[in-house]
This record gives structure tokens, sequence and C-alpha cells, in this order.
């Protein structure tokens, strides 16, 4: 498998550092933030998830009607909606993007932002549900006859689904969450583990924890990282641009009222603010400040240089198994853009050159 990039898109021009502005559901911004993703050269787009933002299954029905070739990946927390119910309205978006649909499942990781929409479990429980809904989810897109569920959380008699999800066996299953009740579930249900930008070492810790977890199913599992690139003609102007895009977040929030803002309590978030606390450059690219800003809140670490540097450290994550780069910046549109520019093909050429190489190798 070569290297695939996966970008974000919004509902809104949004981000740390520009205040919202348009429409809660700008349909021309989407439209044209998701154009902008295909034409740069991105394999996958994901749309997130959040307790308050519009609903992910039509931002991304309407991303996709707007493109023809990127595929999707949508976030979604299992618990507010049965697992029979999630499956036929997965299946039923995957037919209308001709089979261009990926399922980001995450279980959350902070309890104040689950409890808006109503869910008081704790964080065990929380993956332990993720668990099962999986079961049932994947139980309904594959079974050909109905059948009865009565697990600890859901139950169902003659449950099944008239519509398939195009791909088969079924839609491919992303997955995050770095706790140990998060990487049980990874080894049994992932596709794809999903890990937030950490150091080198912390990556190859958790790859090897995930690859034995899966083997326990007879599995194998691929990995993506995610990462903010920051890049710039020259390494100068790169950590320059790294320390205005700070400041300008400090300002940002500020204004917004939430200069400090809550620390989530997932593992995730605590391995991130352990990250910044070690300093501000990590590596050789890896840079926490944001990090450090927003409490290790989400995929908010950056790879800083030229596009050639980013690219060689994005390298030095694909020679530990990643195959996946989950990429978005902080002028959201437009850095998409400029990194189909540059970043994606260069680092495209060196993947294939260490490709060739290899099997050169072994011939």
């Amino acid at each position: 498998m070569s290297v695939q990039f996966i970008g974000m898109i919004g509902h809104q021009r949004a981000s740390e550092t520009i205040a919202p502005s348009g429409p809660i559901f700008d349909k021309a911004y989407i439209a044209r933030f998701a154009q902008a993703h295909e034409q740069a050269g991105f394999d996958r787009i994901l749309v997130g998830y959040w307790s308050n933002q519009p609903d992910g299954f039509l931002v991304t029905a309407l991303a996709g009607l707007s493109t023809s070739r990127i595929q999707f990946l949508l976030a979604h927390r299992p618990g507010f909606v049965a697992p029979t119910l999630a499956a036929r309205k997965l299946a039923t978006l995957d037919h209308l993007l001709d089979g261009r649909l990926a399922l980001h499942v995450i279980s959350g990781g902070s309890d104040v932002e689950q409890r808006k929409d109503g869910d008081y479990l704790d964080h065990d429980q929380r993956y332990a549900r993720t668990e099962e809904f999986l079961d049932v989810l994947k139980r309904v897109w594959t079974s050909e006859q109905p059948f009865d569920h009565a697990g600890a959380l859901y139950r169902a008699e003659g449950a099944g689904s008239a519509i398939k999800p195009l791909q088969q066996p079924h839609i491919p299953v992303y997955f995050g969450g770095a706790s140990p009740a998060a990487l049980q579930v990874a080894g049994k249900h992932a596709d794809v583990y999903a890990l937030w930008g950490e150091s080198l070492e912390q990556v190859r810790e958790t790859v090897a924890k995930v690859r034995a977890e899966a083997a326990r199913h007879g599995r194998e599992v691929a990995f993506s990282v995610s990462f903010r690139p920051i890049v710039a003609a020259t390494e100068e102007q790169a950590w320059a641009k790294a320390q205005t895009i700070l400041e300008q977040a400090r300002q940002r929030l500020s204004a917004s009222g939430a200069a400090h803002p809550h620390k989530p309590d997932s593992v995730g978030a605590q391995r991130l603010r352990e990250l910044a606390e070690r300093g501000e450059r990590i590596d050789s690219r890896l840079w926490t400040g944001i990090s450090k800003l927003v409490g290790g809140a989400y995929n908010s670490t950056a790879l800083v240089g030229t596009p050639e540097q980013v690219a060689d450290a994005l390298l030095e994550y694909y020679d530990l198994g990643i195959r996946s780069f989950l990429i978005r910046g902080f002028d959201p549109l437009q850095d998409a853009i400029d990194y189909g520019r540059e970043l994606i093909p260069l680092t495209r050429a060196k993947v294939a050159q260490r490709e060739a190489a290899a099997t050169r190798q072994y011939a």
C-alpha cells in the first residue's frame, strides 16, 4: 500500500486563527472546500463530529455530491443512534457516494462533551459500548438473514437491512483512542487505527501495541497519523510562521472568552500534554505549541519546515509502518491547496523511491 493523504473539511470558514464567518452550514464553502482537496490530490476527507455543530452525515452528503473521485471519512460517536439504524444510514450514504465512504469511530474522550448530548457513561463503559455497537453494525452489513441480538447495551429482534454497503465485505472502519480499553477495541474492529501526531518513539510504541491486540484476533491493522503541517520556502520562515500562528491562536482564544480552555480527560489528550511539557520542538520537526495552548484537546501538533523537510519527517513515520497521513492547516482551505502544490506530490515521490529501492533490494 502506497502512502495515502487525508484532509479535513469544515462546514464554515474557521480555525484556531480564523474567527467563524458565513452561515453555520455554508453550502458553497463546503462544496468548494471538498473540491479543493480533490484537486490537490488528497485521497480522502474527514468530516468531524462535535456535540453542537451541523450533522456530519449531511455535510458528507453535500461534499460527496460536489466531487467525483475523492473518498470520505465520516466521524461518528456510538451511543446516540442505534447500531441497526446507523448501519442502514451508512450503507445508504455509501451508495450515494458510489462506494467512497469510510467510518471513523470515536467513542468520546471528554465527559463534558459527551454530556452535552446526554451521555453519562464513563470512559471504559463508552468503549464497551463501542465494541458492541461495532459487533452489531458489522453483522447488519454482512448478514444475509435477520438475526437477534441481546447484549449488555443493545437488544434487537429480527435485525437486518435490505441495503448493504457497496463496499464489500463492509465500509472500512477507522478507529481512534489511546487507552488500554480503546486498544482492545481497535485490535478487534479497526481496519485503520488513527493516532494524533506524537513523537516517533510514542508512535512506534502504539503501533506495536495495536498490532499485538490485532494479532490476538488473527487480524492486521493499517495506521494513520494526524499532523498540522506548517510549510514555507525556508526553515526560518516556517518557524516564524509557526510563532505567528501561535500568537494569532492566543488572541483568538482570548477574544472568544476561552483563554483557559477545558482540558479533556482522554488518554490521547494527556499524552499530548505530556509531550508538550517536554518542549515545543520534539524530534526534528514536531511542534507542540498549539497542543500546549489547547490542552491537548485534539490533533494539534505540527510538522514545521520546508516542503522537503516536512516530507522527510513524514517518511520517518512511514518507516514505522504509517501509510496514511491526515494533514490539515490553520488556514484550512488555502493550506489544502498549498499542500497539493508541493508537499503531497513530493512525499509521494519520496515514498515511491523508497518502495522502488526496497523492491530492488529483495529482487
